[in-house]
């Protein structure tokens, strides 16, 4: 037996074994980064994963330290569907759902093809990536476009980034505006990302903020806003009262309801 086994492996050219040894490299390799990538995802803190639920989370404490949530009367299925840019009647381009990574480059390509007729954005928003967030609300400050936020609608976490960008910053006194702290996994695009940069997620959030704190100020809204922000975990939202949206310089117009 041993030598009609030997006999066979004689006739295995080398490239065949190569191919094979090679293989069962790889697998041995994906096998052990599972393995590596199950370990870390268990160990990782909760703050790096954490991705807050429901899309519309109530005010952040049970002493009601900042307003009641306003009713949001759009669909939570339509607010957690990644964001929908349409353009609608009378120049107002509406931004629809959570701002996926990818948005702003989205934004930026309706701009550039219909921009001419656009005069205001439409938010109604549960937020999402910080980073789209900015560069929309850039995009909108440069264009010098109005915002708006009807009643019964939503701008939160994020939101309130692009928001603060209008020239003209309008809103219905039911509507919901709302910040709350920045988490990893809104400065990433995905888990990996996130858990990548887990040794420098300090770092990075005081970055953001920054650049937050920088873009508030350029757009004429008092940047002590965020301090609400920082205060509130990022499983809650402090909701803004109309006073103090008028005291922030947040909305320069009040629509009627």
């Amino acid at each position: 037996m041993l030598a009609a086994l030997a006999a066979r492996l004689m006739r295995i050219d080398d490239g065949s074994i190569l191919r094979a040894a090679f293989f069962a490299l790889l697998l041995g390799t994906l096998g052990v980064l599972l393995i590596d990538f199950r370990a870390l995802t268990a160990n990782a803190p909760e703050a790096l994963t954490y991705r807050p639920q429901p899309v519309l989370p109530p005010a952040n404490s049970p002493d009601e330290d900042g307003q009641k949530r306003p009713a949001v009367t759009t669909s939570p299925a339509l607010l957690e569907a990644p964001l929908v840019i349409a353009l609608g009647s009378g120049g107002v381009l509406s931004l629809t759902g959570t701002v996926d990574p990818g948005s702003a480059a989205r934004f930026a390509e309706e701009i550039a093809a219909r921009g001419e007729y656009v005069e205001t954005v439409l938010l109604d928003s549960p937020g999402g990536s910080v980073e789209d967030a900015l560069l929309i609300g850039a995009l909108i400050r440069d264009k010098a476009m109005t915002t708006r936020v009807a009643s019964g609608g939503l701008c939160a976490s994020s939101c309130p980034v692009i928001f603060a960008a209008g020239a003209e910053r309008q809103a219905g006194r039911d509507a919901a505006i709302g910040v709350h702290q920045i988490y990893a996994a809104a400065l990433s695009a995905t888990l990996i990302d996130a858990l990548t940069v887990a040794g420098v997620a300090m770092a990075d959030a005081q970055e953001v903020t920054a650049r937050i704190t920088r873009h508030l100020a350029l757009s004429g809204v008092d940047p002590a806003l965020w301090l609400h922000a920082l205060e509130t975990p990022p499983d809650r939202l402090y909701y803004f009262s109309p006073a103090e949206m008028d005291e922030f310089r947040l909305v320069t117009a009040w629509l009627d309801n």
